[in-house]
């Protein structure tokens, strides 16, 4: 069974570049364009695996975070952060990975692959 991956991005052509990227390399994506509906559908897909932007409309990514850690089934997936904000390895302590846009294709996938 493929491996699941939920993409939390406000950003159309980003969400559309990361869909493309996984599924050619064998995953199986779901993607929400807001905090709210990514924990929506973390709790119907129990993914393996989510990207997570930081600035997002409504609640930011580390408050998404935080909600997200407090669900059983939830809690102990990984996470790689995905944004255009400098210093974003602080802002999820426990993400596996923190990239800044613009990303390189390779090591995100390295990432993945290292990551479930």
């Amino acid at each position: 069974m493929k491996k699941k991956i939920l993409i939390i991005e406000d950003d159309p052509n980003v969400v559309d570049y990361l869909v493309s990227l996984f599924e050619d390399n064998g995953y199986k994506t779901f993607s929400a364009g807001d905090a709210a509906e990514g924990l929506k559908l973390a709790k119907k897909e129990v993914p393996d695996l989510i990207t997570l932007d930081l600035e997002l409309p409504g609640e930011w990514g580390p408050r998404f975070y935080r909600k997200m850690s407090l669900e059983k089934n939830l809690k102990n997936i990984p996470v790689i952060v995905i944004s255009g904000m400098t210093g974003n390895e602080h802002a999820v302590g426990r993400a596996v990975a923190s990239i800044t846009k613009p990303f390189n294709r390779d090591e995100l996938l390295k990432i993945v692959k290292d990551s479930i």
